[in-house]
Order: C-alpha cells, then sequence, then structure tokens
C-alpha cells in the first residue's frame, strides 16, 4: 500500500532571494511523497527560473503561472492541479523544519478527519525581529501548544497561514480558497472554526516564518487593519452573535468606532461602553456613549471589547471572572 501523497501549495512573486532556501526545506523533509505545486503570480526577477530549475531534475516540484492575479488565484491555481490526500501551504519566503510534513501527517492519522494539525512558528528576519512580532510567535505558540487557537480568534489570525495541514475532504468541505475574501487565510482560519475542525495541540516549532519590510501581508491593502475587522464582525454575527442577548462594545477608540459603524451598518443594536470621562454621554455616529456603571442594567448581556491596553484587558478578564462569564460566549476580545 503506498503511502498517502501530501500536497503542497506555493503561490510566489519575486521572491528571488529566498525561495531556494524554501525548495531546499522541502526537498529534505524526512518524508518523502509530497508534490510542491509552485504557482508564479507575475514575477518580473529570477525566482520562476529557480523552480523551473528544480523542476527538471526532482518531478515532485511542478510549476505554472497563475491563472488569474493575486494570491487567492494562486493558491487556488495550486490547488486545482494538485493531487495529494492531505493539503498544506507554504510561503516561498519560509522554512520547512525537516519533520514538518511527518509530523502532521503522523497527527492527522492519529485524530482522524475533522482535525486541523498546526504546528509552532518562529519569526526570523535578518536585522532582528520587532518586539511586536516576537509578542504574537508568543502568543500564537502558546495557543497551539494546548490546541485552544479558536479560543482567541476574534483577536488575531490564530492558525499560522504557511503552517497547518488537513485532509483533502475536510479542505473541500469548508471552501478551500472558493471565496474571493481577504485576508485570506484569516477567512479560512473562520471557516475551519465553523466546520468545526478541532485544532491538534502541537509543542514543535515546525517552521521558520521570515519576516522582511516588502512582505505582503505587512504592504498589501488587502491586510490592513479594516479588512481584519469587517471578517471579525461578519462572522461574530454568524457564529457567536445572539440576537436575544444585549451587546456591548467596549471602548470607544479607533477599533471601537470601526466596529460600531459595521454593527450600525447590520442593523445590530448595542451598548457602547467607554471609560473615558470626556467622551461618556457624548454621541458618535448617533450613538450615545455610557459609563461603565450602565452594565449593572444590562441582563444577561454579550460583550465586543476592543481595549488595546494590557492592563485595562487584565482588569476586564477580572471583571467578567468575577461575574462567571465565559470567553467565546458571553464575551470577545477582538484586540
Amino acid at each position: 500500500m503506498s503511502s498517502p501523497v501530501i500536497s503542497i501549495l506555493i503561490p510566489f512573486k519575486n521572491t528571488s532571494h529566498y525561495i531556494r532556501e524554501c525548495i531546499e526545506s522541502i526537498r529534505n523533509q524526512n518524508y518523502t511523497d509530497w508534490e510542491a505545486i509552485f504557482i508564479n503570480d507575475h514575477s518580473n526577477d529570477s525566482s520562476q527560473d529557480i523552480v523551473r530549475s528544480y523542476s527538471e531534475y526532482d518531478t515532485r516540484i511542478r510549476l505554472f503561472p497563475n491563472e488569474g492575479s493575486g494570491i487567492i488565484n494562486a493558491l487556488r491555481t495550486a490547488y486545482l492541479f494538485s493531487s495529494g490526500d492531505y493539503i498544506t501551504r507554504m510561503d516561498s519566503d519560509d522554512i520547512m523544519m525537516t519533520d514538518r510534513l511527518l509530523h502532521m501527517l503522523n497527527d492527522l492519522k492519529a485524530y482522524g478527519k475533522r482535525h486541523l494539525s498546526v504546528g509552532m512558528v518562529k519569526y526570523f528576519r535578518e536585522d532582528g525581529v520587532s518586539d511586536g512580532y516576537a509578542r504574537y510567535e508568543k502568543w500564537i505558540n502558546g495557543l497551539t501548544k494546548t490546541g485552544k487557537n479558536y479560543s482567541e480568534i476574534y483577536k488575531e489570525c490564530v492558525i499560522p497561514s504557511p503552517c497547518w495541514m488537513l485532509h483533502r475532504d475536510d479542505f473541500d468541505l469548508c471552501g478551500g480558497f472558493k471565496p474571493n475574501i481577504y485576508p485570506e487565510d484569516y477567512d479560512l482560519t473562520f471557516r475551519f472554526y465553523k466546520a468545526g475542525f478541532k485544532c491538534i495541540p502541537c509543542n514543535k516549532v515546525l517552521l521558520h516564518w521570515r519576516d522582511y519590510s516588502n512582505r505582503t501581508s505587512r504592504t498589501h491593502e488587502h491586510y490592513a487593519q479594516n479588512y481584519f475587522l469587517d471578517i471579525k464582525v461578519r462572522y461574530f454575527l454568524e457564529l457567536d452573535y445572539d440576537s436575544t442577548r444585549p451587546l456591548t462594545v467596549w471602548g470607544a477608540g479607533t477599533k471601537g468606532k470601526t466596529i460600531a459603524k459595521l454593527l450600525l451598518k447590520n442593523n445590530i443594536p448595542f451598548f457602547w461602553i467607554c471609560d473615558n470621562p470626556k467622551k461618556i454621554t457624548k454621541k458618535i455616529y448617533e450613538q450615545k456613549l455610557l459609563s461603565f456603571e450602565y452594565l449593572k442594567e444590562l441582563h444577561n448581556p454579550q460583550s465586543i471589547v476592543t481595549v488595546a491596553n494590557e492592563d485595562a484587558q487584565s482588569e476586564i478578564k477580572d471583571y467578567f471572572k468575577k461575574r462567571q462569564m465565559i470567553s467565546m460566549q458571553d464575551y470577545f476580545f477582538f484586540c
């Protein structure tokens, strides 16, 4: 009986400085039954030539042009040409650990379908990783260790986009790369959550995640904050909002205002809580800002928290804990 094939989907555009390292990390895997589908998204550097040179002597490496434009169309094209039993993603500027594919495959064999294998990640950058990315790495790895990635899904993308794997049938079940929604990795993560796929705990670093100033996720408008907030609100209303309970929004900063606008656009009533004395009782978007004390008048509310300050978040969590309120049921941190 032959081993299952893993399809690795790899869109690329102008990553000639890094793509050779990416390919070598795939070829050095201790699991060898894989196919790497590289999709050239209209590169104008030598990255396509580098991939082609590898494909000429390693038939597992396949190269195709993007049938459209942009990363979503590139991923769709890659999936169209794939044939593996299991599907995973890879960014052309990152590096796999040698046991990544085997570790993920063994996880999925052990746990079965409707499970998602994820791995811890390690950021790296030539001039050093910023404090913000170091905190993100610690946060996302902490979730991955326990498999509780969805517990903070409304904060940030809780599944590292180049470090997941699942069975092909499950990938099709949740819609694959069909939706034309950015950020595509965050939307896919919400669809994993919606489908009820359980994350398998992992305490190993399986991917080195490269950061640099002109990486797409840093520069393209599709990864701007407003796109993330739109996805958060849309999936919250679909999956976790209880219209029989009063809804509160905590915080009137930039994120709070954006979320308020999105709720109003969807005709969702809410109470707007603010701790700034200068703003309390004033109206924004014809919505009155209320003091923290007003919460006592609400019976069994749900809360969206947009307060970013870590000390303030700790105080808010203590408030919920004292009232025996449950995360992802009674309250949701959106930052």
